[in-house]
């Protein structure tokens, strides 16, 4: 057998080019101690914290592989909710930035998230229509709660009560119990998705956004706190939310007061509506921290703002309305000396939700974020549908409003897709250009070194000395850059259509053009002098044009410069002569037109990849086809060979880029890592670097390693990752839409769990092995007589030279809090005797309590038949019944005495801080006083 052939692996290195992308939400977050400086923001499967004030990025919160959802910050500031496209959930610290619990519960992309008050629970929403509320501190999740027909939109915890209430696409918001887990009331009152719903006036009314222009608004009164009262009716109604009017005809399909004593928690009753300026749907609607300011927009670029009265605002209000009021009926009457008027004023849900303002922000906007500071000041974060974020600071209590942009992130990405990259002859600096705008990064610490303006851009090239650019645009021109400057140094009129492809020369005197006109054109680089000033410039001339009968979609020379190859729109290849511009050879075979092709280094091999998926590789030679191989699930949309060798890389409309070997026509590599159509690549002059460019907005650079590839390791690598994912996805059913035993379990079956089983399982069978051998060592040492030495286990060895069954307690202990019950759950019953006999020891020596109790309780939750119905069990259970309840009762105790403990602390430091506080204040008094004195000193001097 052969040597097989090494190749060097690529990996991904960065991902740069992006400020935010469109899938998640944008949010404030809290660092070293600044509120309202930080925003954090979805980046492909990464999180993003810029700091506005600066426009860098500080923190980078990496993700595994799935796109970003949602975001949620926890109430305390130092923990950032991610939720993702495949339903799981990962909670990082914004100290470390380090990622430590994940849940793994939802089927499909989560769509909201939101913590509890305290930051304890919670609620994750998902495109998969349930809602799972999840333990935060404990790691797990506490129950799932199913009901909605589609798409959860938005979850909300309540503030005093133990409420939930869940918007979705089925129109539907229902209200649920946590202590029982159901849902005790469903409104109907909207016809179509409800997109929006928060909370306000300290949870007394919610406020809901549909698909049209007004803002439904309910007002919720809680019956057990109404039945306390003694108050007679018509009072009681007048006492209760203004909002609220007998005289109000309930709308057609809003529930009226529910008389079923099940629903004996809270009524709720439409209240009124207020109208948007928008008249699409609302995509997000959203209170800031203190449900004061509350906020909408549309699917456009305005941000509709409006201001929450407090109670005293509102009397004040009334108060003013019924004195115009009154003296509008005094100038009516027509006696003068009539005092006692009847004057009614009515209140509308306008005089309690007031109209602030609006703010148009420089493009769509996909989401954005509040934050009131208490010195009244709003400020308000957005991320922009075009690669931007933008903030802006209003004043919601002056006269006349008015948003002032305060700060925008905006250098560190394009606005439009990446059309076009290349790589400077040294290695060093990247161009990028899109529609508008051509970027230079710098490829070692991926910052952007120049912006230039530039049309619609489709190819560009480094002119050889690395100081000038080229690029070719939709519109047909040559706009050549100088770097050092920045300025663009001149337009030329190219081609009549667009300006598909160019290719520098290897002579490195000039470059060819193709464009849609149907003709490829020679240009040479020369030096002009401007009228104006002393020194020369670079220029270009044409020298000569090929006139074709199809468009020209791509050019490329070969390395000696004698061979030009053409790609046309009839699906053909044409090789011409360079300097008789004479046909050579025709390269057919393709269904689709070529997009893109390359030339390797000796001229030996043309590789093109085209629209119909395939990419063929061809001897330049003769124009015969060595082989053609099926790349791409979707268009091939550029290819590149490696320097000084026959691999190349191609990239797809599949969200792939692969690396081919064009001797032996293998498959080398895969690398993933977009979320949506790659559209160019450029492959380092070293071979060492890749950058590729997306339809999701970033540029990704990959790097190659030192690390050798064996491609029959990769296919098993390959191999390995599609089980996992079958794993993942077995408990779903054949039958799309029909459904399985209904899961209550707040888990999901991962291949994370299914190896913690079968960890378990090792552990016990390794417990099994070791007291076997261990009774026979005691019958063995009672034969001899004597000591005989007990051969010890290797693994028992590095874990200290333990006992077993403190090893399967280790194991225990290693399983993520998450990932317990779903492990226990794929657990078959045979190794659970075993397990029951195990905790009671455990519990008796009272290590861990807690875990052995809550494996404990779900072990006989699930196997309660078959262990009930089991005799052996019986006894086992009976000890584990004594000695659990009174280690649990003693934990208990511990843990009441700390809380009086910490409870007795808080007090004193209380104390304390009053007494320091009255110090403070007196020492500030003598301060006053003695500058006081000062002053007065100082003006008797002065007179």
């Amino acid at each position: 057998m052969g040597l097989t052939k090494q190749y060097l692996r690529y990996v991904a290195s960065a991902v740069f080019g992006l400020i935010g992308s469109q899938k998640g939400n944008i949010v404030f977050v809290t660092l070293r101690g600044e509120k309202g400086r930080y925003v954090a923001v979805p980046a492909c499967e990464h999180v993003f914290i810029w700091d506005l004030r600066k426009g860098e990025k500080i923190l980078i919160l990496q993700g595994l592989k799935q796109e970003v959802t949602c975001l949620c910050p926890s109430p305390d500031g130092l923990h950032l909710a991610v939720g993702y496209e495949d339903g799981s959930i990962r909670i990082f610290s914004l100290l470390s930035g380090e990622g430590n619990v994940t849940f793994n519960g939802h089927k499909a992309a989560i769509t909201s998230l939101k913590y509890d008050q305290l930051g304890g629970r919670l609620a994750s929403g998902s495109k998969d229509t349930d809602t799972i509320v999840w333990d935060v501190i404990n790691e797990s999740g506490l129950y799932r709660l199913k009901g909605h027909k589609d798409a959860i939109t938005q979850a909300l915890f309540l503030r005093e009560k133990n409420l939930l209430v869940t918007s979705g696409k089925d129109t539907m918001v229902k209200w649920w119990d946590l202590d029982t887990q159901h849902c005790f009331k469903t409104m109907v009152g909207h016809r179509t998705e409800v997109w929006g719903l928060v909370l306000v006036s300290e949870d007394k009314r919610l406020i809901t956004g549909a698909s049209d222009s007004e803002l439904r608004a309910w007002d919720i009164a809680y019956l057990q706190e109404v039945e306390d009262i003694e108050e007679p009716e018509p009072k009681k109604s007048r006492a209760s939310s203004p909002g609220i009017q007998d005289t109000h005809e309930p709308e057609e399909g809003t529930p009226e007061t529910d008389e079923t004593p099940e629903d004996r928690i809270l009524t709720c009753r439409k209240a009124g509506s207020i109208m948007r300026e928008g008249r699409d749907r609302v995509v997000n609607l959203a209170v800031d921290r203190t449900g004061r300011i509350l906020a909408c927009h549309g699917t456009d670029s305005v941000l509709e703002v409006f201001c929450v009265l407090s109670k005293a605002e509102v009397q004040k209000k009334m108060d003013k309305k019924m004195k115009k009021a009154r003296k509008k009926a005094k100038l009516n009457s027509s006696k003068g000396e009539e005092e006692d008027l009847e004057v009614n004023v009515e209140m509308t849900l306008q005089d309690e939700i007031q109209r602030v303002t609006n703010i148009k922000t420089s493009a769509k906007i996909k989401s954005f974020d509040l934050i009131h500071s208490p010195q009244g000041e709003l400020k308000a974060v957005f991320l922009l549908q075009n690669n931007l974020v933008e903030s802006y600071s209003l004043h919601p209590s002056a006269p006349a409003p008015q948003p002032v942009r305060t700060s925008r992130i905006t250098i560190g990405g394009h606005r439009s897709d990446v059309r076009t990259l290349s790589f400077s002859s040294d290695n060093i600096a990247v161009l990028s250009a899109a529609a508008d705008s051509v970027k230079i990064w710098n490829r070692a610490t991926l910052q952007c070194i120049r912006t230039m303006t530039c049309e619609y851009a489709l190819c560009s090239f480094f002119v050889p000395g690395d100081r000038q650019v080229v690029i070719g645009t939709k519109t047909g021109k040559l706009q050549l850059y100088d770097l050092a400057s920045g300025n663009l140094l001149e337009t030329i009129d190219a081609h009549d259509g667009a300006l598909w492809s160019l290719s520098l020369s290897p002579d490195q005197r000039g470059f060819v053009t193709g464009g849609a006109d149907k003709s490829v054109k020679f240009w040479d680089f020369e030096l002009v002098k401007d009228e104006n000033s002393t020194q020369k410039r670079l220029s270009v001339k044409q020298t000569r044009t090929l006139q074709l009968d199809e468009d020209v979609l791509c050019v490329s020379y070969s390395p000696n410069q004698k061979l030009l190859a053409v790609s046309l729109l009839d699906c053909t290849v044409k090789i011409f002569y360079v300097d008789t511009l004479k046909f050579f050879l025709s390269l057919y075979g393709h269904k689709l037109p070529v997009i893109c092709m390359d030339i390797s280094y000796d001229g030996a091999l043309i590789a093109t990849g085209s629209a119909d998926r395939n990419v063929k590789i061809w001897g330049l030679d003769f124009g015969d086809c060595h082989k053609s191989l099926f790349a791409h699930d979707d268009s091939v949309m550029y290819l590149r060979f490696v320097p000084k060798s026959h691999l190349f890389f191609t990239a797809g409309k599949d969200h792939k880029i692969k690396q081919w070997d064009a001797d032996k026509f293998e498959h080398i590599q895969t690398l993933e890592g977009h979320h949506q159509e790659i559209w160019c690549l450029a492959v380092s002059p070293s071979g060492d670097y890749v950058v590729s460019s997306s339809h999701d907005k970033s540029l990704r650079l990959w790097e190659r390693t030192r690390e050798p590839l064996i491609l029959e390791e990769e296919r098993e690598m390959q191999r390995e990752a599609e089980y996992e994912e079958s794993v993942a996805k077995e408990d779903q059913p054949v039958v799309p839409g029909e459904t399985q035993g209904d899961n209550y379990f707040t888990g999901k079956k991962t291949i994370e769990t299914v190896k913690a089983a079968e960890r378990i399982m090792e552990a016990v069978e390794l417990y099994r092995e070791e007291t076997a051998k261990r009774k026979e060592h005691k019958a063995i040492c009672k034969a001899a007589g004597k000591e005989v030495p007990l051969p010890v286990n290797p693994i028992l060895m590095a874990y200290g030279n333990i006992s077993p069954s403190a090893y399967v307690l280790e194991i225990f202990k290693g399983i993520k809090s998450s990932e317990l019950e779903e492990s226990l759950l794929v657990l078959p019953f045979s190794y659970v005797p075993d397990i029951l006999k195990l905790f009671n020891e455990f519990i008796q020596l009272g290590s861990d309590i807690e875990l052995l109790c809550r494996c404990l309780f779900f072990l006989l939750r699930i196997h309660f038949g078959q262990i009930t119905s089991n005799q052996m069990l019986v006894p086992v259970i009976e000890k584990l019944k004594e000695t659990t309840i009174s280690k649990v009762s003693q934990v208990r105790d511990v843990i009441g005495f700390n809380m009086a403990g910490l409870e007795y602390l808080k007090r004193e430091c209380e104390a304390k801080s009053e007494v320091m506080f009255f110090a403070d204040a007196t020492s500030q008094l003598e301060e006053k006083k003695r500058k006081r004195k000062k002053r007065e000193k100082l003006i008797l001097t002065y007179t």
